[in-house]
């Protein structure tokens, strides 16, 4: 079970950081290319490695760490933080990192 949950960690750390992150809308800085991180040993317990990602906190982008969550069952895939747009507020939004 320990090499399952440690090979799925693994694979979550490549996807994440093999995937091309969205382009910002105009006018922002280009979203900077993922780090690389030494995923540890998981904890115990059910859990899977949440990679990090770069988050916008409304004037740069800041480093969010990965660490290992809990494992719920609603955890069907991790989407990456993105700009998307926001029709009702007729402008780009940003969309943290989150498990869906």
């Amino acid at each position: 079970m320990k090499w399952l949950v440690a090979g799925a960690a693994a694979f979550l750390v490549t996807i994440g950081a093999a995937n091309a992150q969205p382009p910002p809308p105009p006018n922002y800085a280009p979203i900077p290319p993922p780090r690389v991180e030494v995923v540890p040993p998981p904890p115990g317990g059910r859990v899977v490695w949440e990679p990090g990602h770069w988050h916008w906190n409304g004037y740069r982008y800041i480093w969010i760490g990965g660490r290992y969550v809990q494992i719920r069952p609603a955890y069907h895939h991790y989407v990456e933080g993105r700009w998307v747009w926001a029709p009702y507020q007729r402008r780009y939004v940003w969309s943290p990192a989150h498990w869906e």
